[in-house]
């Protein structure tokens, strides 16, 4: 519980920091929501031509779209360093964090946050209230932006990881981390066989956006039991893999300090 509320005055204060400048903030938000609102022109021009695609209708589209922006969003707002954790282990920065008596990794991760990152969240919501779902599907629809995005962050912790022994692992990093929310904005029914397997393995877009889509349409326990799960397995293997790795972790002798 001490953590946790570590951790939330943590992100308490950096989005305080981050609001000095309100011009700044503000416009930040606003061009982000603009940002992502440019997707519906491209799927009303396809629409306009195909009444669906992949079985996904112009309604589940938004859904889809809306989810993938609230699972970015939460991610990069609550856990936005974790996305520059393989530059804090090559360059030797996590001196600081280690002198702390709390935990390495949390107080890492939560150690900056991304205002823009808000602009995807109130575009995601603003979005699906647009998409005629009732409370239970808007209930499952915040919790799997949840979900997702605890997913998506010890998936890049666990892949950062990789840079403890590898100087040019972050290239790696990048590109896979990447590509979880390049694809989560595409319909899952258009892509086949090996591909979809990668999906729900080595890149867990699967988890993150394609069965939670599914089970918002239409209910199914079992799948909701399962994100959950890998919810819970995912959180724990990141904490294990980055302690294991810190190990193998050599300092810069950087002398900063954190305020």
């Amino acid at each position: 519980m001490n953590q946790l509320k570590v951790m939330m005055l943590s992100i308490k204060y950096n989005i305080m920091r981050q609001m000095t400048n309100k011009v700044t903030f503000l416009t930040n938000i606003v061009f982000m929501i603009l940002n992502d609102a440019t997707f519906i022109v491209q799927w009303l021009v396809l629409f306009g031509i195909k009444e669906d695609f992949g079985g996904y209708t112009f309604n589940n589209v938004l859904v889809l779209w809306a989810l993938a922006a609230t699972t970015f969003g939460f991610s990069r707002l609550f856990f936005y360093k974790a996305f520059e954790l393989p530059d804090l282990i090559i360059n030797g920065k996590l001196d600081s964090f280690l002198v702390q008596p709390k935990n390495v990794l949390i107080s890492v991760i939560t150690s900056d946050t991304s205002i823009s990152a808000i602009g995807d969240i109130l575009y995601g919501f603003i979005v699906v209230l647009f998409c005629h779902l009732n409370l239970a599907q808007f209930g499952l629809f915040v919790l799997f932006s949840i979900t997702g995005s605890i997913i998506i962050t010890a998936f890049t912790v666990i892949l950062s990881c990789i840079c403890f022994k590898f100087v040019k692992g972050d290239v790696l990093v990048d590109t896979l981390s990447g590509a979880v929310i390049s694809f989560a904005t595409y319909p899952d029914t258009i892509f086949k066989n090996v591909i979809k397997l990668i999906f729900y393995t080595i890149i867990p877009v699967g988890l993150t956006n394609y069965m939670p889509i599914h089970i918002i349409i239409e209910f199914n326990l079992m799948s909701l039991l399962i994100v959950i799960g890998v919810t819970i397995v995912s959180v724990v293997l990141a904490f294990v893999v980055f302690n294991k790795g810190l190990k193998s972790y050599s300092s810069s002798n950087l002398m900063s300090s954190r305020v």
